[in-house]
């Protein structure tokens, strides 16, 4: 281990030690199946503190994800009382402004205190976002005690390497997907809800293709809340679930869809069978729905 690593490793004990020092209970370990979960369980434990790994199901995560949560061992798996598509059903199409998928899948209060393995190099909003390792956290909407959680982040300044040498050196067991066919862990490769409406419309494109069976499902949840929700603005706006679906897949606002429509006389020359678009773009086969 590097003198570099060293210090995070040590650093990132003694904050687990002084959040722990003094509290009288158990501290909630987010524990995603994910690397950098992994990471901060093995550091956790490493620190001799009182944890309750727990791992939220939101019913889309990477296949092999359940199966790795459970080798790990000690982590307790909770179930949502909907499922992601139950949810949809109910609610509709999720997106980035309409995120109630983490609001009841992930992001709920369990304990008073939580460690989660956030780090700075994933992404330049996450940077911004977390510039100390311990923050205060309110889930819901409103911001009451009742609400607050501390969150507090042991790995925050790790950079891609650091998680490498880290799992390396402790021979720590990670999901299968992280691993290359000659066995190599590629460590860029990030663990998530499968086709997450938060990610960017061309990396969700790619992983809708990797699992069509997501499109046909997202639709046929879609369609379920139309038809039970006939005067919502979305029953209105779009001719059908495949024309809502195609919007809210390739364009981050309305917007930018209706000036779409507008450039491309979308009307007349345009795409007009939108199930048929969609089954030849992502290789799937969907029902015909009106």
């Amino acid at each position: 281990m590097t003198d570099d690593l060293q210090k995070k490793v040590d650093r990132a004990v003694r904050l687990l030690q002084t959040v722990a020092k003094g509290y009288d209970g158990e501290i909630e370990l987010g524990y995603s199946g994910g690397k950098d979960s992994d990471v901060i369980l093995h550091l956790a434990r490493r620190a001799g503190i009182r944890i309750k790994p727990i791992y939220r199901n939101t019913t889309i995560d990477p296949p092999g994800t359940i199966a790795h949560v459970q080798e790990v061992g000690g982590v307790q798996i909770l179930r949502p009382e909907k499922t992601f598509f139950q949810l949809i059903e109910q609610k509709g199409l999720p997106s980035r402004i309409r995120r109630f998928c983490c609001e009841k899948l992930k992001e709920y209060k369990i304990k008073e205190k939580t460690i989660l393995g956030v780090r700075k190099a994933e992404s330049d909003n996450r940077a911004r976002l977390y510039d100390e390792p311990t923050k205060c956290l309110y889930y819901g909407k409103a911001k009451k005690p009742e609400n607050h959680v501390e969150g507090i982040y042991p790995i925050l300044d790790w950079t891609d390497e650091d998680v490498l040498n880290y799992i390396e050196e402790n021979n720590i067991r990670l999901h299968t997907l992280y691993y290359r066919e000659d066995g190599t862990i590629d460590i860029k490769r990030r663990l998530g809800c499968m086709c997450c409406p938060m990610i960017y419309w061309k990396r969700r494109a790619v992983e809708f293709r990797q699992h069509p069976v997501m499109v046909r499902a997202y639709c046929r949840a879609a369609q379920k809340h139309r038809e039970t929700h006939p005067d919502t603005d979305a029953a209105k706006k779009y001719t059908d679930v495949y024309q809502l679906f195609f919007r809210n897949m390739f364009f981050d606002t309305q917007e930018k869809w209706e000036q779409w429509l507008v450039d491309n006389n979308a009307s007349a020359f345009g795409i007009t069978d939108y199930r048929q678009y969609l089954m030849d773009y992502f290789k799937v086969d969907l029902p015909d729905v009106k």
